[in-house]
């Protein structure tokens, strides 16, 4: 090698709970934007919709064959998708939300477009910065997954912020619903930053990234928007900080797996 080029670094694979970690916030994120399809408020959000339900499950595809390999011991993708429980799924606590207003039912008919427009929004503008920065991971599988990722999850932001910008700054009523999804949600973010011994590992070790390193890029990503949209950060947040990167959860994600699950479960091993 010529000594006035750069050294590669060497080769480290992230460590599974930090994977895991990224594949159930994609997964689970995924399946809970999947709930509007049919039930879009207009045939092209029901699209697009479902698009972006695709992009987040294929990434979480992805992210699980890369642990099943590292794992072994028969793991699979649908092993760690469908037949792992509550406290050893690694999403955020705001992924797994219904798609409802704090305070309302959280039956079916009770979603709320802005809610979920929100809360893709505040997650995304996450991601885009995640995974701009994870294509330098010393995981070179990691690496690639970031690459493609980042196309797709460039998308969703625009189209969340899109969305904000015209529910924010439209009518009364749809101004109303982003602030009160925006006020709702936005307590959630805090735990973005708190520290969690899997990315620390991995932002150590060059092969993942802790978020908190991204926070003053992310608030100028959302204050940019919110302005835009004439809509009003909330204060931060004060209290308990929400754990689901911990495996402590809300009570929502057992519904949800439940739903997700169900099939594989009663029929383990089947194929079609």
């Amino acid at each position: 090698m010529n000594a006035v080029e750069p050294r590669m670094a060497a080769s480290v694979q992230a460590p599974v709970d930090y994977l895991l970690h990224l594949a159930d916030n994609a997964l689970i994120l995924g399946q809970r934007n999947a709930e509007w399809c049919g039930h879009g408020p207009i045939i092209e959000e029901d699209l697009s919709m479902a698009n972006n339900s695709l992009d987040l499950i294929g990434q979480a595809r992805l992210l699980y064959q890369h642990v099943a390999t590292l794992q072994g011991n028969g793991a699979t993708e649908d092993t760690l998708a469908y037949f792992r429980d509550v406290p050893d799924f690694r999403n955020y606590t705001l992924l797994e939300l219904p798609h409802s207003p704090a305070l309302a039912g959280t039956a079916r008919g009770d979603r709320d477009y802005a809610t979920t427009i929100v809360r893709n929004f505040l997650y995304s503008a996450l991601m885009v910065l995640v995974w701009e920065r994870l294509q330098g991971s010393t995981d070179p599988q990691l690496a690639a997954i970031a690459a493609k990722s980042l196309k797709e999850v460039r998308y969703h932001l625009r189209h969340s912020r899109d969305w904000l910008v015209r529910f924010g700054d439209g009518t009364d009523e749809s101004h109303a619903r982003a602030q009160a999804a925006l006020d709702h949600l936005m307590p959630y973010t805090t735990e973005f930053w708190a520290d969690s011994a899997a990315e620390t590992v991995a932002q150590a070790q060059g092969a993942g990234v802790h978020p908190g390193a991204l926070r003053a890029d992310w608030d100028a990503l959302v204050d940019a928007a919110l302005q835009e949209a004439t809509l009003v950060r909330p204060a931060p947040a004060k209290g308990y900080v929400t754990e689901g990167k911990q495996g402590i959860h809300s009570e929502h994600l057992g519904f949800v797996l439940a739903e997700m699950q169900s099939l594989a479960r009663a029929h383990p091993g089947a194929t079609w």
